[in-house]
């Protein structure tokens, strides 16, 4: 008989064996998930209703949050829920790809985000008198919408793959559905999926990070050849697009670390914490971030809070 037709659910072992200390997690956790919302509901609203933040540098971070936005809804309540489940959470398989489908995403979108940010950033820097030509509306909207489709198109191939699979297993040892993880339980021919999970891959990671190598290095070159106070006033506008570039590296690093090497000896807090951090310390570090470097954004926030004064928007962020 072929089991691998009995498998309609995906059971996560990942919340096995942290005991009592899972009613402090989901504390932690709905705090977490609260202040990611608001945080980046802040920075969507800031920029949606002050003007003088229509440029592209601010509507590439609206973007940004969007996204951050969407993997957190797309992750914390189904966590928050399994949390309060005496058992051992099991999922429909049809639910598991549908939450691959929307973190893989979520994870393309924001590497996308981020590449199209360093080159905003070294159109400005390196090319400031045709600014505004180059970073036009247009080509603001396009690069966004560039992002986020070449995301979908990419996972919904992937997603078209991994639901013909057949399982010969159901249990997962993580706390959310990953594709990596799924494809190993297949006992059905996965040479379609390893040959595009390569490829996209390359797509996912290769092309952005060339964009942001690219960037970098040019902006590097630029600040060699500039005064110290050029530089330095280059680097800052920079600093916190690559603390958001670092702090999403190595979320995606842990994830790869807790996937790949699954069978590497850890206590379950520490794993749990490991799969946590890629969808949970980039979009609460990033709005806060964003929020106290930016000039701009920080004068705007006042204007909402403090209306009665008088605060000049058009300063420039340094």
């Amino acid at each position: 008989m072929d089991n691998s037709t009995h498998f309609t659910t995906i059971i996560l072992t990942g919340y096995i064996d942290i005991g009592n200390i899972k009613y402090l997690c989901f504390i932690v956790l709905v705090l977490l998930f609260v202040a990611i919302i608001v945080a980046n509901q802040l920075i969507i609203g800031i920029i949606w209703k002050e003007k003088s933040l229509h440029e592209p540098m601010y509507v590439f971070l609206c973007s940004l949050s969007v996204n951050e936005m969407y993997g957190s809804i797309a992750l914390f309540p189904f966590i928050l829920s399994n949390m309060l489940v005496s058992k051992v959470p099991e999922v429909s398989l049809n639910f598991c790809h549908a939450q691959i489908f929307a973190l893989y995403t979520y994870g393309s979108v924001e590497f996308c985000n981020l590449a199209v940010m360093s080159y905003d950033r070294y159109v400005a820097i390196c090319y400031p008198l045709e600014y505004n030509r180059i970073m036009s509306p247009a080509m603001t909207v396009t690069l966004i919408a560039l992002g986020w489709s070449v995301s979908i198109i990419k996972f919904s191939i992937n997603f078209s793959l991994s639901v013909r699979l057949k399982l010969c297993g159901n249990v997962m040892d993580k706390v959310w559905c990953d594709n990596y993880m799924l494809v190993k339980l297949a006992c059905s021919d996965t040479t379609a999926n390893n040959i595009f999970g390569m490829i996209g891959t390359i797509m996912t990671i290769g092309t952005p990070l060339a964009l942001i190598l690219f960037s970098y290095a040019k902006i590097l070159r630029v600040c060699l050849k500039s005064t110290r106070e050029m530089t330095k006033k280059a680097l800052s506008t920079c600093t916190s697009h690559l603390i958001s570039l670092l702090n999403f590296s190595v979320g995606c690093s842990f994830e790869m670390i807790q996937s790949r090497f699954d069978k590497v000896p850890m206590p379950p807090v520490l794993r749990v914490i490991l799969s946590l951090y890629f969808p949970m310390c980039t979009p609460l570090i990033n709005p806060i971030m964003y929020g106290m470097r930016l000039s701009k954004i920080k004068r705007a926030l006042k204007k909402c809070i403090y209306p009665w004064n008088h605060i000049n928007p058009y300063d420039n962020d340094v």
